[in-house]
């Protein structure tokens, strides 16, 4: 019998994010490591962007995949720290943006109650993630 693809999670211990965005949509995996030193899958997110979010920035996109995520994963990472990986090396500023622009600024104040640590990785390490932020979704057709 082969091992399972999802586990329960286990609150004494901290947890892994991986998040990612594409042109049509953001994902995300809750993982937690475990005896055998692996890490392992308990949790998995996609959301297909809307007409008007999948002409953002990439960087708005990567942004708003963290906070699509964190509010969805707010049972399992709220008031715990934990480790948050993506492959867009800009978000690492995310917690200390400043300026004019409105939804970053808000997204990151919103995020300032998670208490988590943005660790850049490559985008090849990412697959998990970056399966369910682009794969879930076929081409439009209208």
């Amino acid at each position: 019998m082969s091992d399972p693809l999802l586990r329960a999670p286990d609150f004494d211990k901290s947890f892994l994010v991986t998040t990612d965005a594409s042109e049509r949509g953001v994902g995300a995996v809750l993982m937690q490591e475990g005896p055998d030193q692996e890490f392992h899958h308990f949790m998995f997110l996609s959301k297909k962007l809307s007409e008007r979010e999948s002409h953002w920035s990439i960087s708005k996109k990567e942004c708003y995949a963290i906070v699509y995520a964190l509010e969805k994963l707010h049972p399992y990472v709220w008031g715990r720290r934990f480790q948050l990986q993506t492959d867009h090396a800009v978000l690492k500023w995310l917690h200390t943006v400043q300026g004019n622009n409105k939804k970053l600024l808000g997204w990151s104040l919103a995020l300032q109650d998670f208490d988590f640590e943005i660790q850049h990785i490559p985008g090849t390490s990412n697959k998990v993630a970056d399966a369910h932020s682009y794969e879930s979704f076929p081409e439009s057709t209208g």
